[in-house]
């Protein structure tokens, strides 16, 4: 159905785009509710992103059956359409006002049934869904609709389509359309689900300004190898960014509208003082002050030798490290590594104290003039929880650190997992011009740390300002910034005049390091409306949207620091907006109407970050504090499946959801919590996290006074002693390194590292323009890290036992081992398969790949293909091994012995049973030939 305001917008990927869109329709028994078409249609335009997902599904059963529409979409995105047609009859959702609204919700409640559409669903998702009755033979189509102004993080932008339709699809196509007039200047795709025979239903075709992915399985590609169930479950990325210069940056203007994007290239990042707040309150004991510890010393690795720093931890106290600020030398930084790795977790949160700490830092650093001219000042805040010691009310804290840093330094708040109030962050931060950002507990909790940590990292510019003919421009957004960060982007949007000049020019001016700057830029208006005039496939119109779009966000924003008297105001003019243009926001609802003979209507509401949804069972943090310093991780009574005991509910969006007739949800995960739990998971990796919590809740002690009783009683463990007979031979192990030598008499060589001290140059080719090194642990006969580096594309890919961090640009992406990867990149592939290996290929380059193996002799293994396209510059202690081996003649007396010869060096070789590794467990036995280095 078409939209009747003004358009409707498209959402998917620009400059860090991060669109998620899953396409999930369950049924009650398979086959009854078929679904035989499923599009997505999504175009970007100059950033703003404008998504179309359709859903047709036919009833085949001869009875009534429920069909259900789900989508996930990105929670920055603004819903703007949703209908249903049936049988010819389209049912429409109208976006109101949310008071206009509340009465239909608050009769959907007192029916017992949940009136809401959406609900958060992971770190970046809010799920959409609906139900409805289908007569036998009927067929329904749902379309959905929303938009979204993509953010460059990191030097990219980002779209993610989560694709579970867990059906085949006689007709599934993905479309995404990118047309960016500043040139596109690097795009690669990644899946979690790609397969060989999927990989050919992936086609990809740019130029200069545009670029069309579209992926469209057939039926025999989307089925799993001798089933006939889809293997299509997981996510579709694609990143890309735009070439820029050392400008004014991009001006672009289509029906009366303007956006302004500028993140000059070329510019030097300036010098910044920065403090680390750092909470080592009991609650954060455990893996929570593990991984931040574990990020601060990355953190301090990446200071530069301009910058000055100091750490502050609290508790209940506060206490800094060092009493001024220091500069980022190499002596400092060790010291500061040593001081991070002996923070331990005990006591209570007094988060003001601190706080006020660090300003008086650097406000007597500032009175000493020991801050460098011109340099940035930032404090960055890590805590898990509220204040429970000292100041506690968060409305005093806030002014008093509002008062202390007067405009003078920006601040940072991280909120690590869900005990803390991230309104209460949020506001604190954006008080004194800053961001808030939370940690979500997980294994790449570390990573999360350092992505942020990077996204700051490297000031640009400061005071930014933008200014325009006042005769030219009106109604424009935000035009003055605090801060410029490199790999970022700021957006400037407005509306021209109706006797604008034919000439629009711009001026933004800004401070760098010891100097101001101004960029001036001009354009022809005329010229540029004809950019966006010709191509097919561009949402017209977008601009204005994307004008709107942004201004809502900031009003919003704005709301969040007003005065009652100011939030009126700001709060009018937002909802005008977003009745306008047709967006579900935090200030409007959807109500969706339904056919005769069911519930007439429900309701869509957007939900909102900082609601803190399981405040009610919080058994409060001074408690908790004080609990957690002696019980290390403990969350709270959960039972085996990571739910509240007696819960059947189950947490978050996995699995067939078997809605009752006509309901349509929109809200929290967390809505599924008991008042028996001290925090709920949201995730299932949290769900994983709190079962692992509750078991090393149980003191050791306790563990083995247990152990003893049985021992001594006899029960439960069987402690009689077997007769002793032979020991059985050892497994056969598998070695360390399997080399494949091209062109040599012995094909493999096993290599077998007995002396290891410190990270290896494992092997290193300039030409490849790839090096690999590793740790490899002597005791535990196995790498703890493999880490692989590329010239070209910049890229370095680092395995552990715990996972994959492949690491571009600054930017960490995390993947779990066996979880399948398919990613192209200008340059390189990367894919993982289920049995978790991992290949790294290119045209024309050696296949490098990693290997998780957990048959005999477990660990990490390297193996390498394509070897004879190694150059004659390789080296390294496994590299050596491709520059001209010589092999002696086998031994006169042992012809299980040989000596070979690499670059004037011998090595005694020996024949043994090994086990190959290289296609994945349980392995193979070869004879092979091995070395000990």
């Amino acid at each position: 159905m078409k939209t009747s305001a003004p358009g409707r917008t498209c959402s998917i990927a620009t400059v860090l785009l991060s669109l998620l869109a899953v396409l999930h329709t369950s049924t009650p028994q398979k086959n009854d509710i078929d679904i035989y078409s499923l599009t997505v249609d999504s175009r970007v335009s100059s950033r703003f992103a404008h998504t179309v997902v359709t859903s047709r599904v036919v009833n085949k059963a001869n009875v009534v059956q429920e069909a259900t529409f789900q989508v996930e979409l990105p929670k920055r995105a603004f819903i703007t359409n949703f209908s249903m047609i049936i049988d010819g009859v389209t049912y429409p959702g109208n976006i109101k006002e949310k008071a206009a609204a509340q009465e239909q919700y608050s009769t959907a409640v007192a029916r017992g049934e949940s009136a809401g559409l959406i609900k958060a669903t992971g770190r970046k998702m809010e799920q959409f869904q609906v139900s409805v009755n289908v007569a036998p033979s009927a067929k329904v189509t749902f379309e959905l609709v929303y938009e979204e102004l993509l953010k460059r993080h990191l030097e990219v932008y980002e779209l993610l389509l989560k694709i579970q339709p867990q059906q085949l699809v006689k007709h599934l196509q993905m479309d995404i359309h990118i047309f960016e007039p500043q040139g596109i200047s690097f795009l690669e795709t990644e899946s979690t689900f790609m397969t060989n025979e999927l990989a050919d239903a992936l086609t990809i075709s740019r130029n200069k300004t545009k670029a069309h992915i579209r992926f469209k399985p057939t039926l025999s590609q989307q089925k799993s190898p001798g089933q006939e169930d889809t293997v299509l479950n997981g996510n579709f990325i694609i990143r890309y960014d735009v070439n820029r210069t050392l400008s004014g940056g991009s001006i672009q203007i289509e029906n009366g509208y303007f956006v302004h994007y500028f993140a000059p290239e070329g510019l030097p990042t300036i010098p910044k003082n920065v403090i680390f707040v750092i909470d080592k309150s009991g609650s954060m004991l455990g893996r929570k002050i593990q991984q931040t510890r574990e990020a601060l010393i990355k953190i301090l690795d990446d200071l530069s030798p301009r910058d000055q720093f100091n750490l502050i931890s609290f508790s209940g106290d506060a206490t800094q490290w060092k009493p001024l600020l220091v500069p980022a030398s190499a002596e400092d930084v060790n010291q500061a590594r040593r001081y991070v790795a002996g923070i331990q977790a005990q006591g209570g949160t007094n988060i003001n104290d601190a706080m006020l700490m660090a300003v008086q830092l650097l406000s007597n650093a500032n009175r000493q003039e020991l801050l460098p001219a011109g340099s940035v000042s930032l404090i960055i805040l890590l805590t898990d929880g509220d204040p429970t010691v000292g100041e506690t009310n968060p409305a005093r804290i806030q002014k008093n650190v509002q008062e202390a840093i007067a405009g003078q330094y920006s601040l940072f708040c991280l909120g690590f997992g869900f005990d803390v109030s991230y309104a209460f962050l949020e506001k604190l931060a954006l008080d004194n011009g800053g961001l808030a950002r939370r940690i979500y507990e997980d294994s790449d909790s570390a990573l999360q740390l350092q992505d942020f940590y990077q996204e700051v990292a490297n000031p640009l510019l400061t005071a930014v300002t933008f200014e325009y003919p006042s005769n030219a421009v009106e109604e424009v957004s935000q035009d003055n910034f605090r801060l410029l960060f490199k790999g970022s982007e700021i957006v400037v949007a407005g509306k021209l005049q109706d006797q604008s000049p034919d000439v629009l020019s711009a001026k933004v001016r800004g401070h760098l390091h010891m100097q101001n700057i101004t960029f001036q830029t001009e354009i022809r208006v005329a010229e540029k409306e004809e950019e966006f005039q010709s191509p097919k496939y561009i949402f017209h119109s977008f601009m204005e949207r994307l004008w709107a779009y942004l201004t809502i966000q900031q009003l919003l924003e704005k709301m969040i620091l007003a005065s009652d008297a100011e939030k009126q105001a700001l709060e009018t003019r937002a909802l005008n907006l977003s009745l306008q243009y047709s967006f579900v926001t935090p200030l409007t609802s959807m109500v969706v109407t339904k056919p005769e003979g069911e519930e007439r209507s429900e309701v869509a509401e957007k939900p909102v970050e900082t609601e803190n949804k399981h405040k009610h069972f919080h058994l409060g943090s001074s408690y908790a504090d004080s609990f957690l310093t002696e019980r290390s991780g403990y969350r709270g009574p959960t039972g085996p499946s990571g739910k509240a005991p007696g819960n059947p509910g189950r947490i978050g969006p996995q699995g067939p959801v078997h809605s009752p007739s006509h309901r349509l949800t929109y809200h929290g995960v967390r809505d599924l919590l008991l008042p028996d739990m001290l925090l709920a998971p949201s995730t299932p990796d949290e769900v994983d996290l709190r079962i692992k919590a509750r078991v090393s809740a149980i003191p050791s002690d306790t563990m083995t006074q247990r152990h003893q009783e049985r021992k001594h009683s006899g029960s439960s463990e069987d402690t009689s002693q077997p007769a002793k007979t032979d020991s059985p031979p050892a497994p056969i192990q598998a070695p360390p390194v399997i080399l494949t030598l091209p062109g040599q008499s012995v094909n493999h060589l096993c290599v077998d590292i007995k002396h290891s001290q410190g990270p290896m140059n494992l092997l290193s080719d300039p030409d490849q323009g790839v090096e690999v090194t590793g740790q490899y642990e002597t005791e535990k006969a196995q790498f703890s890290w493999i880490e692989v580096t590329f010239k070209n594309p910049q890229l370095q890919v680092r395995a552990s036992p715990e996972h994959v961090v492949v690491t571009r640009n600054r930017r960490n992406s995390a993947y779990k081992w066996k979880e399948t990867l398919f990613s192209v990149t200008p340059g390189l592939n990367m894919t993982m398969d289920k049995a978790g290996l991992l290949l790294l290929s290119s045209p024309d380059k050696v296949t490098i790949g990693l290997l998780p193996w957990d048959g005999p002799g477990e660990g990490l293994r390297l193996l390498l293909r394509d070897t004879d396209r190694f150059s004659s510059h390789v080296g390294g202690t496994l590299g050596q091994f491709y520059q001209g081996v010589l092999w002696g003649p086998p031994a006169a007396a042992d012809d299980s012995r040989r000596t070979l010869s690499v670059q004037g060096r011998d090595y005694s070789a020996t024949r043994l049973l090994k086990l190959d590794y290289q296609e994945g467990s349980p392995g193979t036995e070869i004879s092979c030939w091995s070395v000990e280095l």
